[in-house]
């Protein structure tokens, strides 16, 4: 089935096996949740397509898709996938000024969006989308766009509106829609992604209805479900990571649950739902590590004394148990007797003491994330190690993913039957990897260079721009992903950083920034910190420096234990004593000790007040868009070379 059919062909399929397994769960306006069965969520996508096919719309029609992760979504993509349309998608928190050039540039006739907000939005750019002349809202639209759009000759529709003309007129027109549907072919464009970006150029990424499929056919054996187990979703669904979880989830006959990464309403529906999966960005991790911390600390005392006496016991024997049984990425052979014999006493003697750490603390740790849970994926951004190191220790599994918009976007993803440290596990079935230096030359195992990938799940090419789809794709079909890495000698993939970000200073140093920023954020005063080598106009400079944004709560706690007086939030941070304090985090985490060499120091920092918002500074992926952040803090970076 997985290598002969397209997306609706699967959801087809999984509707005839298990009709009343519910497909999704979304909240309501009251708390609760409602369901969508797998039988219900495939009619309606027939209902959909055969409103779109009334409107005219044809096969390899372009139909923009604006809005967030909500069950309409699902619905509206697989009813214009059902009759050979393709999706060119975005979130809500796109500017006016995206949507014209994604919209534009694509040629879309007609946009199926969220609400009110976004189509004032997109009536407002009418002007730069001359074809645009076809509206559909999920949501109730109020009077005053309404009339806006007729005056603009823009024709407005609410999407449940036409899931019931879409369902007589498939009583009208029998199997068209299917017959639509069963046409449809594996190398069949599914999609145009434009990226968000961390560069500030966005392109159209051309995938396949086979590039997301063939993901699947080990991707379900690496992160497993049964029918009717839950993922809980919380990401932007028109990301490429989203999309392709959301597939992982409906081709296994699970339950997609929506929710938002956001704190309080992400752990209600952890408590809630009792998922089985959560799939997220390394933020959310992060925010739930720090979470866990802060708790502690709060509680102090005896307490916390024994909560990082056990953290440390755990992460120790598990260290050990990696190097035993060979769930650590391994650079060179070894002799796995040899740590047999040097650990196999300590292991035996600190195993009771894990397991006591379990029974009076960790027990409490996993029950935060339920019954169920597998495990989390972590994916669209670096996992920092301290944080993969913590959650392995207490027993409660993540794993990371890796992969791009270019690759549909799952390269690889380290198993959570048998996961190994610090890797994304090998690549996946039918996808071939290898690491190449400057000149294009096969590295060897352990050796760092550029990863590239070749395979099924690779894009058609940048939509238009063939001369930048040139640019990243070799003549034998090799993609460069942009990406730095190390194989290991058992084939799996660690990754280094991203060739893009490397920082070259003027001694001719390469410094690969997010190692370093890992370790800062580590800090408790710390909640994010951005490192650079170059001066506001991009220029290379002969040592480091570095924005900090400071976590203000912590930052107010330690203002008040150590009696700092202060009339603002800003003067506390810019003041001595918490320009001491920083100092002090900074210089302890980046040194000789944690392994870092002298010319990768911070000879000196500024501090940001303002958190990262997507959008601004954060990519959807909340990954740091750098050109932005040295956009709008060209004076602080300005007087942290200039010496003012």
């Amino acid at each position: 089935m997985k290598f002969e059919c397209t997306i609706p062909k699967i959801l087809r399929a999984v509707a005839a096996k298990y009709p009343e397994v519910p497909a999704q769960l979304s909240h309501t306006k009251d708390g609760s949740y409602t369901s969508t069965n797998y039988h219900d969520l495939y009619q309606t996508a027939l209902d959909f397509g055969g409103a779109l096919l009334e409107l005219g719309v044809k096969r390899g029609d372009k139909i923009g898709l604006i809005a967030d992760n909500r069950a309409e979504w699902e619905h509206a993509d697989m009813g214009l996938l059902a009759v050979g349309a393709i999706d060119v998608p975005r979130g809500c928190d796109a500017t006016e000024k995206d949507l014209a050039l994604i919209l534009s540039f694509a040629g879309c006739r007609m946009v199926i969006t969220e609400n009110t907000a976004q189509v004032k939005k997109l009536l407002n750019i009418k002007d730069k989308l001359p074809r645009m002349d076809t509206l559909i809202a999920f949501d109730e639209v109020d009077a005053e766009q309404k009339e806006r759009a007729g005056s603009l000759g823009v024709t407005l529709h609410q999407f449940q509106d036409l899931r019931k003309s879409g369902h007589e007129w498939r009583k009208r027109n029998i199997d068209v829609v299917e017959n639509e549907l069963e046409k449809g072919q594996w190398d069949e464009l599914a999609t145009i992604i434009f990226t968000s970006g961390t560069t500030g150029v966005p392109k159209g990424v051309m995938l396949s209805h086979g590039n997301f499929i063939s993901q699947l056919d080990e991707v379900d054996e690496r992160i497993f479900l049964n029918p009717g187990e839950r993922g809980l979703c919380c990401l932007p669904v028109w990301h490429a990571f989203q999309r392709a979880v959301e597939y992982v989830i409906l081709s296994q006959a699970a339950t997609i649950c929506y929710s938002k990464p956001i704190g309080s309403i992400l752990l209600a529906d952890m408590k809630n739902l009792n998922p089985t999966l959560l799939p997220a960005v390394p933020r959310v991790f992060e925010a739930i590590y720090d979470g866990i911390w802060r708790k502690m600390r709060k509680v102090g005392g005896l307490t916390y004394a024994v909560f990082r006496f056990f953290v440390k016991v755990a992460e120790i024997w598990c260290a050990m148990d990696r190097k035993m049984f060979r769930k650590q990425a391994r650079f060179a052979s070894d002799h796995v007797v040899f740590w047999w014999f040097v650990f196999i006493i300590p292991w035996a003697l600190l195993w009771p003491v894990k397991l006591l750490g379990k029974l009076l603390v960790f027990r409490k740790l996993t029950a935060l994330v339920g019954t169920n849970f597998r495990a989390g994926i972590s994916g669209g951004g670096a996992y920092p190690e301290e944080i993969d190191k913590f959650f392995w220790a207490v027993g409660i599994p993540i794993v990371e993913g890796y992969g791009l918009t270019e690759t549909a976007p799952i390269v690889a993803v380290r198993p959570v039957a048998c996961p190994v440290m610090r890797t994304v596990g090998t690549p996946i079935r039918g996808l071939q990897a290898r690491v190449v230096d400057p000149d294009g030359l096969i590295l060897p195992p352990g050796q760092k260079g550029v990863l590239q990938v070749k395979g099924p799940t690779v894009m058609q090419g940048y939509y238009e721009q063939p001369e930048l789809t040139a640019k990243v794709m070799t003549s034998d079909g090799w993609f460069d992903t942009g990406d730095l890495a190390v194989l290991t000698v058992d084939g799996e993939i660690q990754l280094r950083g991203r060739k893009k970000d490397t920082i070259v200073l003027m001694g001719g140093e390469n410094i690969e920034p997010l190692p370093i920023e890992e370790k800062i954020n580590l800090s408790r005063y710390i909640t994010s910190s951005v490192v650079l080598g170059t001066n506001e106009k991009g220029q290379d400079q002969r040592y480091l420096v570095a924005l900090i944004l400071p976590n203000q709560e912590e930052m107010e706690a330690w203002a008040k234990e150590n009696n700092v007086s202060y009339a603002s939030y800003e003067e506390l941070v810019e003041g001595e004593a918490a320009r001491k304090l920083l100092e002090g985090e900074v210089s302890s985490a980046v040194s000789v000790k944690n392994g870092f060499k002298s010319f990768e120091k911070i000879n000196k920092f500024d501090v940001i007040t303002k958190p990262f918002e997507v959008g601004v500074e954060l990519s959807a992926k909340q990954e740091m868009m750098r050109y932005r952040i040295a956009e709008i803090y060209a004076d602080k970076i300005s007087r942290l070379y200039s010496g003012k």
